[in-house]
């Protein structure tokens, strides 16, 4: 199941970081939370895949967003938040506090 992540909570305007390919026996909650998951950086980070030991590195997430360069160096992408998105089968989905609440596509 195909999964775009669009992050939307601190940009000017929403820009697709991922697609995540989430296993298909999932529902579409547990493949959002899956997308939310391997879109986050705990361990590590979820956009980079040149770091050592890195736990947040899932070869199911392709980043499609570019790196942020600052000041001559290179930094990964930030988590997915609260009000960022993901689309799913046609429908769109707003990251909430607690969960994913459908919106209406634009």
């Amino acid at each position: 199941m195909k999964i775009q992540v669009i992050h939307k909570a601190f940009e000017e305007s929403p820009v697709q970081v991922a697609e995540v390919n989430a296993p298909d026996d999932l529902t579409i909650t547990s493949a959002l939370e899956y997308a939310y998951r391997w879109t986050n950086n705990f361990e590590g980070s979820w956009s980079l895949d040149d770091l050592e030991n890195n736990k947040d590195a899932n070869p199911n997430v392709t980043r499609v967003a570019p790196l942020i360069e600052y000041k001559g160096k290179t930094f990964g992408l930030r988590s997915t938040s609260m009000m960022d998105l993901m689309i799913v089968d046609g429908k769109t989905y707003e990251v909430m506090g607690c969960g994913f609440e459908e919106i209406a596509s634009c």
